[in-house]
């Protein structure tokens, strides 16, 4: 019973009112050997794998065509790999492999951990205006990130891999697709999601500190770019398992 609720059974819709997501590159072998096989890194010139953290806003998340007052709000961070699955079919679909999810809310993180393969922990998380930026901390997450104020040309981080904001969008997630493997089974579970109007827009990180992705142990893990939007609509539709190995 537990295993099939763990299959993403229904479909699963809220209102994203917020999303910050910084993305990290790091070396492609690195990631590779903590991936769960058939998935591999999504790479840029076939040097960098990267990682995300995304941090959003939720309101009203309930099953698809609920209403929204029987809808939860709370606060997710999210730490992703961008990942390209192999399918038997000849297809490389491209997403997400979930490393570790946090929310401010216990009651997401039993029924998030009942129904997906996602890795809840409940911390706490506080968000502030400080002088006109952003800034979001959470001490049980040993995570921090401080944004710059709005200005009329955003840089790119120093040391990021892409020379353009154009290249950078390729890896500012959501992607289509989220991959939960089991290895041993030889079964993957693939979530869709759907979204509309998603237009996110380059920001400027003044200072971040992210534990969870420091205590992976990467020789290399360099901000490659940040990106943030507001009030989008979004959906998952209900999950489906292939099998691609026997």
């Amino acid at each position: 019973m537990l295993s099939w609720l763990k299959t993403h059974p229904f479909a699963v819709e809220a209102f994203f009112e917020y999303s910050l997501v910084l993305t990290f590159a790091v070396p492609r072998g690195e990631l590779q050997a903590m991936l769960p096989a058939p998935l591999v890194p999504d790479t840029f010139d076939e040097e960098w794998g990267f990682l995300a953290v995304a941090l959003v806003q939720t309101r009203h998340l309930r099953p698809r065509g609920f209403p929204a007052w029987l809808g939860q709000d709370f606060f997710l961070i999210g730490y992703r790999a961008f990942v390209r699955y192999p399918s038997p079919t000849g297809k490389r679909l491209r997403g997400l492999y979930i490393l570790r999810s946090e929310t401010d809310h216990q009651r997401m993180t039993t029924l998030g951990n009942l129904m997906t393969h996602y890795r809840y922990h409940t911390v706490d998380i506080r968000q502030e205006q400080r002088a006109g930026q952003l800034h979001i901390e959470s001490t049980q997450a040993d995570f921090h990130v401080t944004l710059a104020p709005p200005a009329p040309v955003v840089p790119l981080p120093a040391q990021s891999p892409f020379a353009t904001w154009a290249a950078a969008r390729r890896f500012a997630g959501p992607l289509p697709f989220t991959f939960s493997a089991d290895a041993a089974a030889g079964r993957i579970l693939i979530v869709e999601g759907v979204r509309e109007h998603w237009e996110p827009q380059p920001v400027a990180v003044a200072s971040y500190h992210v534990g969870f992705l420091q205590g992976l142990g990467f020789s290399q893990l360099v901000l490659a770019n940040a990106f943030s939007l507001r009030d989008v609509p979004y959906y998952w539709k209900k999950g489906r398992t292939e099998q691609w190995r026997r």
